[in-house]
């Protein structure tokens, strides 16, 4: 048995407390505590104190701490339970602790999952071009279940979907008029797919793009990429640059008429 012999408020943090007890050898210091571990405990000069009342306390204390470095991390953004989980067992809190934090937490109204998805999901809309499929993967990574997520992205409609969708593409077209159709088509289906959005979400906004050129169009921009490749097979001469030409034209997606069409003009040249 040890008796509380000190108490003394700590320099740099007014609200935690030095404990000084002596357990027959003289008084020396044993462990700090938080105000409230320090009141909700009666800890004062001369009660004694067991060593499984100080496990106690300082068990107590931990959390504390834990429960004001969650607050800290949560008041820059929401938080997924997993997300504060995490965050305190990169700082070393046990299991046990954190259990305890995430329990008062969701308690007090801090932790909230299905507050959280919706918040998320709503972000994300508003302020990324993300599809469905991207969104619901990164809420699955931050511990949202299923449930949660089955309800909550049904704030994300397959029309404000397709909106989204049709911009990028009317975007990207814009911005690659010398692409021919089909590499266009092809482009545009794998960039929204990287972004996450749902193949019945691309069909629509495809359907809907202005892909397909006209022959004049799609001409002119064959014209320009065989001019970037007369530079590479420059150097060939007669069939063999006639097929390079051709093979390598052919793989940018456009058809083999306008091809033949455009290498016939640069003869005539």
């Amino acid at each position: 048995m040890s008796v509380i012999t000190k108490i003394t408020i700590q320099k740099k943090n007014k609200d935690r407390y030095n404990i000084f007890l002596d357990s027959g050898k003289g008084e020396e210091y044993a462990f700090s505590v938080d105000e409230d571990v320090l009141i909700k405990h009666q800890l004062k000069k001369g009660l004694e104190i067991d060593d499984l009342s100080i496990t106690e306390v300082l068990f107590q204390d931990d959390i504390r701490k834990s429960y004001n470095s969650a607050i800290h991390y949560l008041s820059h953004r929401m938080r997924s339970e997993r997300e504060v989980n995490q965050y305190l067992a990169k700082k070393e809190v046990s299991e046990q602790v954190i259990n305890e934090v995430i329990y008062k937490l969701k308690n007090h109204g801090y932790l909230n999952d299905e507050e959280f998805a919706k918040a998320f999901v709503r972000t994300q809309q508003n302020t990324t071009d993300k599809g469905l499929n991207v969104i619901k993967q990164e809420m699955k990574e931050k511990g949202i279940s299923e449930a949660i997520l089955t309800d909550t992205l049904k704030e994300y409609p397959e029309n404000l979907q397709f909106e989204k969708a049709l911009k990028l593409c009317e975007k990207y077209i814009e911005k690659n008029k010398k692409e021919s159709s089909r590499n266009l088509k092809q482009k545009l289906e794998q960039m929204l797919l990287r972004k996450g959005y749902p193949f019945s979400v691309i069909k629509l906004a495809l359907d809907e793009a202005e892909i397909e050129k006209s022959d004049n169009d799609e001409l002119e921009a064959l014209r320009i990429q065989a001019d970037k490749l007369h530079k590479k097979y420059a150097k060939f001469s007669g069939y063999e640059y006639k097929q390079k030409m051709k093979q390598a034209l052919f793989r940018k997606g456009f058809p083999i008429d306008l091809i033949d069409e455009c290498l016939q003009e640069r003869e005539l040249e």
